[in-house]
């Protein structure tokens, strides 16, 4: 279970991103967060695998305080929980299966991890994950050959690499159009439902929301300010969570959110 106590970030220029965030996840969930951008759904997914450090308050996983982790516990932390870029993050110049195999670093021999090294069996397994996603025929090819869909569905089998128990997905489908979209938020859901994986993924399409989350969180100005089931965000506890000039729209057959 992953518990997040009174989470607080405010960055060196003054800006505060988080205040007092408290919420829990259970084991399974498929959680959407949602808000404006600068909401701060980003510094949160990054606080709880400690890509950023937060200011004050507590992340717990499976009872460890990873706020706290230092060394090989947070190294032991990082294996478990996998993170999906909204920009994909990939080596451009380097193949799709290097790109895979770096998601195996944090089990990686030390030496062997500066060079790069992997085991046959991590290779099988790369090409396996990359099997899962449906492009296993395009694991010599460069990852900038890739469309943005393909380059979306190397990252998720990078994360896959790690065999994590919880995957951080920040904004995946934002650059990709509503086809791609749902493409690659049925990967996540299969995941979610056949490896009970436990999702956490920010989003900004209402309709992604009602059909893929079990549950949803929204930020505003770095504060929870709803917390409950997709059915419950109402038009009245959208314009909580998105202001009272906020309307929905749509765009390419999806709800999305938009200032009025």
């Amino acid at each position: 279970m992953l518990r997040v106590e009174s989470l607080t970030k405010v960055f060196p220029d003054g800006t505060v991103a988080l205040k007092n965030v408290t919420f829990e996840v259970q084991d399974g969930e498929f959680l959407a967060v949602i808000g404006l951008s600068g909401s701060g759904k980003s510094t949160l997914l990054r606080c709880i695998n400690r890509l950023i450090d937060p200011t004050g308050g507590r992340v717990l996983w499976n009872g460890v305080d990873t706020t706290a982790a230092q060394g090989a516990e947070l190294r032991h932390i990082r294996r478990q929980i996998g993170m999906i870029f909204q920009q994909f993050n990939l080596v451009k110049r380097s193949s799709v299966l290097t790109n895979v195999l770096s998601g195996r670093l944090g089990y990686a021999h030390s030496w062997w991890s500066l060079v790069h090294r992997f085991s046959p069996d991590d290779r099988q397994r790369a090409v396996a994950a990359l099997e899962r996603v449906g492009i296993s025929e395009k694991a010599d090819n460069r990852a900038d050959q890739l469309s943005g869909g393909q380059q979306q569905r190397v990252g998720i089998a990078r994360a896959l690499m790690q065999e994590p128990q919880l995957l951080l997905a920040d904004e995946p489908v934002a650059s990709l159009d509503p086809v791609l979209a749902h493409s690659i938020l049925q990967y996540l859901e299969l995941l979610n439902r056949q490896d009970e994986i436990t999702v956490l993924c920010s989003l900004h399409f209402l309709d992604l929301v009602h059909r893929y989350a079990s549950r949803v969180v929204g930020l505003k100005d770095g504060e929870l300010v709803f917390d409950g089931l997709p059915s419950e965000l109402t038009r009245e506890r959208f314009k909580e969570v998105y202001g009272e000039e906020a309307e929905m729209v749509t765009v390419g057959g999806m709800g999305q959110l938009a200032e009025g």
